[in-house]
């Protein structure tokens, strides 16, 4: 009997010949859309902070601080303290991924996918606990922590597979797979609420049965999409096609075909400015996004449905109706950033990644420049225009960023390097809101108007984008003394069990039993029929914004 080791063994999945590249990224997909729930995970809040109250929270004594809310049983927790648990969703996610890329390499996506699917799966039914015996440091502890981890493994397994497979479509093939992560909270969140609803009691707000449905529909979808993964052999080239994408990207120079150890990539200068080329454009990007909604109302006020009045002077009706459309332009905000992690990855196969985030920060500080004189003068169209070309570059950096690693420190440790940088991520989660949030209550504090506030967080957000310019305009070729030397290399592959199958001139040419296409248009169904549900609901609500 094959043991469970030998099974998620990485030799095992290399594909035979014949194997259609094309079933790798839905395999991929069906992981990013699931762990990308952690994007969606505010729809618990609410209901969770009222869930021994049912109707209203049943609020804690001023005595009650963050650690007594670790244990109490006897009143609600507070929205702000379950924050938390996304605040420890992008910290575990940046840390896992750098403190087991390099496992990740060696043990292969397969083990990596099982592993993810386990802890992010496992950590929902954990959290189903919390809830039900009321104890926030299970929820911390499952999902937070444990989902965090799971969350880190699936973000990074699919990455080095796919550049491998696509060696002349890299942005495409990462930017397909994690614009699934940013799809995720897109089909969770409806999803989640109709759950909810469906579950919700006189007595229970039904989040707990919510988590327990989820985390089985999850660990199917996720189990499905690591058995399916497959790694092409050593050496390797799709049929027909020059084996790197000089032909596509104008700055081939920038693309090496030699390998550096993750190991190493600390002491490499290109590593941290790509850090911080990362990092600037997230922390611009994520600070915006988590204020979108109040951002909106703020600036344009009574105008959002056609009253002359500011945002101070509604009353609470008008109040919910402004709510009700500035929810739309959330929603819109979310397609733009799914939709742009797949454009703008595409398009840097032609332009070049250095070129690509160039036209990320110049444009993006032209954008972010604009946003107080469109706000002044009233016009929505442009206010609007503005932020979601924003947040599709802001989407198009997480996806571009593992090819442009790629090429710069080579394929064979990719997702290991590409585990280390979201370092940058975890960062910028933490810097970006800060900027955003504690900018917006010092300029209240000195008085200014609410539709005025966020004037200056957007030249300092023009800052940080300059930042990001000069760093990513710095990268030049890696130096060749950080590279593997052929022996190095020889030992590395053998760590990761690579094998070079015997095909003619290592390529997966057609043979007499190839892939049937069958195969490859039902495993595109199966996440394409989820994703293309929560692209309808998300359309829903950015229909009422625009009419």
């Amino acid at each position: 009997m094959t043991s469970p080791t030998t099974f998620l063994a990485k030799e095992r999945t290399i594909a035979a010949p014949g194997f259609n590249r094309w079933l790798v990224p839905p395999a991929a997909l069906a992981i990013h859309l699931c762990i990308g729930m952690a994007y969606g995970f505010s729809v618990f809040w609410l209901p969770l902070s009222k869930a021994l109250g049912i109707q209203e929270p049943l609020r804690c004594g001023p005595e009650v601080g963050f650690l007594q809310e670790l244990f109490i049983t006897t009143c609600d927790w507070k929205v702000s303290t379950l924050g938390w648990m996304y605040t420890l969703f992008f910290v575990l996610l940046g840390s896992s991924a750098a403190l087991w890329g390099g496992w990740l390499e060696r043990a292969g996506p397969r083990h990596a996918g099982v592993v993810s699917a386990l802890c992010w799966c496992g950590g929902m039914l954990l959290s189903a606990l919390g809830i039900h015996w009321h104890q926030f440091w299970l929820m911390l502890l499952g999902s937070g922590v444990i989902g965090g981890i799971g969350l880190g493994l699936g973000y990074i397994s699919p990455v080095s597979t796919l550049i491998k497979w696509f060696p002349d479509r890299r942005g495409m093939a990462t930017g397909m797979a994690i614009m699934g992560f940013g799809g995720g909270a897109m089909i969770g969140s409806p999803l989640a609420t109709e759950l909810m609803q469906h579950f919700a009691t006189p007595t229970d707000v039904g989040v707990a049965p919510t988590f327990v449905v989820m985390a089985a529909l999850y660990f199917v979808f996720m189990m499905g999409g690591a058995l399916a993964y497959r790694i092409p052999p050593a050496g390797w080239t799709p049929h027909g096609i020059a084996p790197t994408p000089t032909t596509r990207a104008a700055a081939s120079a920038m693309i090496t075909r030699r390998h550096v150890h993750a190991s190493k990539v600390w002491r490499i200068p290109q590593f941290w400015l790509v850090w911080m080329v990362l990092c600037m454009n997230v922390s611009a990007g994520i600070g915006v996004l988590g204020m979108a909604s109040p951002m909106l109302q703020e600036v344009f006020g009574g105008a959002l449905i056609g009253v002359p009045a500011k945002y101070g002077e509604l009353d609470k009706t008008q109040l919910a109706a402004i709510a009700s459309v500035a929810a739309g332009f959330t929603a819109l905000l979310s397609l733009f950033n799914i939709g742009g992690r797949f454009f703008w990855a595409s398009l840097s196969d032609r332009l070049g990644r250095q070129r690509t985030y160039a036209v990320f920060f110049v444009l993006g500080g032209l954008l972010y420049a604009s946003i107080p004189a469109s706000a002044g003068a009233g016009s929505q169209l442009l206010f609007v225009g503005a932020f979601c070309i924003i947040l599709s570059m802001y989407g198009g950096g997480f996806a571009t960023v593992p090819a442009y690693l790629a090429d710069l420190f080579g394929t064979q440790m990719v997702g290991a390097i590409h585990g280390r940088l979201l370092t940058a991520w975890a960062t910028a989660g933490i810097l970006g809101p800060v900027v955003v949030n504690y900018m917006r209550d010092y300029q209240l504090n000195l008085g200014l108007p609410r539709e005025q506030v966020y004037n200056q967080t957007m030249f300092i957000l023009v800052g940080m984008l300059g930042v990001g310019l000069i760093c990513n305009l710095l990268v030049r070729p890696v130096a060749d003394r950080h590279f593997m030397n052929d022996l190095e290399l020889a030992r590395e592959k053998r760590l990761a069990h690579d094998r070079i199958q015997a095909t003619e001139s290592h390529s997966l040419a057609p043979i007499a039993r190839p892939t049937p296409l069958v195969w490859v248009v039902l495993a595109w169904a199966a996440v394409g029929l989820p994703l293309a549900w929560g692209m309808y609901r998300t359309g829903l609500s950015v229909s009422k914004f625009l009419s």
